[in-house]
């Protein structure tokens, strides 16, 4: 039996991560339903349709066509047709294409429908054990490390857990980078290869992240979900005298920016100078 799906509409379908099993019995009923499938990669989808036994036409969505695609999907749309848009590993639009699709879809009077499943963010969230009432989802960082630091910077003093995915060739540079902007001391909960067979969740300060990953190869292999524990509260006057400081460096050199950032502020010169110096040695 197949679902009764709207007509026309763009179904956003969850699919697995790395356990086949996870795919819901609702994306199935959608996806056997649906008369077209845009897919962020169509071989990784014709596998995961063959494995199940489906066969629709596949069309390719990803990040360099979504806005040529977009079109091909509004087309079908017009004609009555039912689209179900996939990535492929977990939930379309979440650091993944679709995104772009989904609001020109909407802006043309068409209906967006989710279908909740497998998400490697709402995965790791639920083993990091955190206690923190809310968190700061960033996806992948920039690949140059210049541009990652200063994202970094603007994220460090946010009272809240950050979450970023990140890729195996990248790992460990953005574990040392996390350590000497963020602290070395916050609390990270590092995930990979969720739920598959060498799923390992890792938890220790930000310091001690790159050594764990380098004493076995194998530790760096696969798709990273990094948890950052929430920065610590600075009192108001400190947290005042960073981001003076913040706003006198670009126009000012570290001393002339320190000096000054400690008058309005009241914090210690040399403190904010040492703060300036490490910033500026970090860019």
């Amino acid at each position: 039996m197949h679902a009764e799906l709207r007509r026309p509409a763009l179904y956003v379908v969850a699919t697995p991560i790395g356990n086949l099993g996870d795919i819901t019995l609702r994306a199935l009923d959608t996806l056997r339903a649906t008369d077209v499938v845009a897919a962020e990669d169509t071989r990784v989808t014709a596998r995961l349709l063959a494995h199940f036994g489906i066969d629709k036409p596949v069309l390719a969505l990803h990040r360099h066509n979504e806005r040529q695609a977009a079109a091909r999907v509004l087309r079908e749309l017009d004609a009555g047709r039912v689209v179900a848009l996939v990535s492929d590993a977990g939930t379309p639009a979440l650091s993944d294409p679709g995104a772009v699709l989904i609001a020109r879809v909407r802006e043309c009077g068409f209906d967006v429908i989710p279908i909740p499943g497998a998400s490697a963010l709402a995965a790791a969230w639920s083993v990091a054990g955190m206690a923190e009432t809310g968190f700061v989802f960033h996806g992948f960082l920039p690949a140059r490390a210049g541009e990652r630091r200063k994202v970094l910077a603007s994220l460090a003093r946010l009272p809240y857990a950050l979450v970023f995915y990140e890729a195996p060739h990248r790992v460990l540079e953005t574990a040392v980078d996390l350590g000497e902007v963020l602290g070395g001391e916050r609390r990270v909960v590092a995930v990979r290869e969720l739920t598959k067979i060498f799923e390992t969740v890792h938890a220790c300060p930000l310091a001690e992240l790159r050594a764990w990953l380098e004493a076995d190869a194998n530790r760096q292999r696969g798709e990273f979900v990094l948890i950052v524990g929430a920065a610590r509260t600075l009192e108001p006057q400190r947290a005042f005298g960073e981001d003076a400081l913040r706003v006198l460096l670009e126009e000012l050199k570290p001393a002339q920016a320190a000096r000054l950032a400690a008058r309005l502020s009241g914090v210690s010169k040399s403190e904010l100078y040492a703060l300036a110096v490490r910033g500026r040695s970090s860019e």
